[in-house]
């Protein structure tokens, strides 16, 4: 059986806000080179998405009866995502210490 493969597109949130945040906090903690290596890390998980986005489980700060928010766990990070009927929609990028209360937040998060 095959999957059909779905376009994968990010939220403005995710773009402009978590991945700079991962950035920086990487790169004072670790050095450019390992934050730049996380970063392409990420991008290729996301990549990935368009043809093994069942692979991944449901998050579980968003249980819907038809498990349509999903999460990448990455180090100690969560990568939410939304599975819509055409496309992959990636929300947004969560450290693992967060609080659910946020981490629920990613519902209204528009495309």
């Amino acid at each position: 059986m095959e999957i059909a493969k779905k376009e994968v597109v990010t939220s403005k949130f995710f773009d402009t806000i978590d991945i700079l945040d991962i950035y920086e906090y990487g790169e004072s903690t670790f050095g450019e080179k390992l934050a730049v290596n996380f970063i392409d890390e990420i991008y290729s998980y996301i990549g990935k998405l368009q043809t093994q986005y069942l692979l991944h489980p449901e998050c579980r700060h968003l249980e819907t009866k038809t498990k349509i928010y999903r999460n990448i766990i990455l180090g100690s990070y969560l990568i939410i995502y939304r599975i819509r009927a055409n496309r992959i929609e990636v929300l947004r990028a969560f450290h693992g210490s967060r609080s659910p209360r946020i981490i629920r937040l990613v519902r209204k998060v528009k495309i």
